[in-house]
């Protein structure tokens, strides 16, 4: 998938107890308009959210906006994109394990994570296992999905996620076609439904179609990966900024509010985006990249 990324990118692999993650860095390419001395700057991490269709295009929009400035890494988590698919029952414990390996591949100092969604909420967790690994989170809506004891991202009747057969044809029809995935991003993921792109769906299609890329997904779509959020914020210690679309489905500003006042040592700012739903990095990209230049520059 590195089609979809910004030109002057490169796809690299690090191996992890439960398979490979590839990710996207700059290009050492001589004609590379990056720093030659890209791989000691400061290292920035991305990471997607969760999702049938996700992967590291999710934040392609804003990365390369500090590719002079930082070592850019953006990987496919364990499960998505161009990354190992293993066929299991995956856990939140998957991703805590996986991404904990890789940091510590990719970097020898701590990193700010730039997270959005379910990723962002597990990043926290992280931060709170391994704070030595993180220097600062970026979060754009980070949800847990069943906070404060409330489903929020379930919109299918769990009977018929966990049917055998039945949940891969679900996943099959809802993600794996091209209507389906733009009329998800529509009416779901987008305040204005003009600005889902070709390639935006095309992308999202791409990673969908990976061998095995159901398991990762209904796993999510099942709520395997939900938690309460709240029960983790109150020890955080690990700098802290939340970013949210004003007209965000399934996790509200509301939400996104209460949670950030449950640290507010940790978590020092909360700026609400208008006009854009739970993926304003690939929405309002621009609004993105100017918020998350001020929140560098600040720590």
């Amino acid at each position: 998938m590195l089609q979809f990324q910004p030109p002057g990118f490169r796809q690299s692999v690090v191996q992890t107890s439960l398979g490979s993650i590839a990710y996207y860095t700059q290009s050492h390419r001589p004609e590379s308009w990056f720093p030659a001395n890209s791989d000691e700057l400061p290292p920035l991490v991305f990471l997607h959210s969760f999702g049938g269709g996700a992967s590291a295009y999710e934040w392609s929009k804003v990365y390369a906006a500090f590719a002079t400035t930082h070592r850019i890494i953006a990987p496919d988590l364990i499960g998505w994109g161009q990354s190992a698919h293993p066929v299991r029952d995956y856990q939140v414990a998957d991703y805590l394990t996986t991404l904990g390996e890789f940091l510590q591949q990719v970097s020898e100092q701590p990193v700010c994570v730039v997270a959005a969604s379910l990723t962002g909420a597990i990043a926290i967790r992280l931060a709170i296992q391994q704070p030595h690994l993180l220097r600062s989170l970026f979060l754009v809506c980070p949800a847990g999905f069943d906070d404060f004891g409330q489903s929020a991202g379930r919109r299918l009747p769990l009977q018929l996620i966990r049917t055998p057969l039945l949940d891969s044809l679900i996943y099959t029809v809802g993600a794996t076609n091209e209507v389906a995935v733009r009329n998800f991003l529509e009416r779901f993921l987008f305040a204005r439904l003009e600005r889902v792109s070709t390639e935006m769906v095309a992308a999202y299609l791409a990673s969908a179609q990976q061998p095995n890329a159901e398991y990762a997904a209904l796993a999510f779509l099942r709520g395997d990966l939900y938690f309460d959020l709240g029960q983790y914020l109150g020890q955080l210690t690990v700098p802290t900024c939340m970013v949210w679309g004003e007209q965000a489905q399934f996790t509200s500003v509301s939400l996104g509010q209460r949670l950030a006042q449950l640290n507010p040592k940790a978590v020092q700012a909360f700026q609400v985006i208008s006009d854009a739903g739970v993926l304003p990095q690939l929405e309002q990209p621009a609004i993105v990249i100017g918020l998350l230049y001020q929140y560098l520059r600040g720590l």
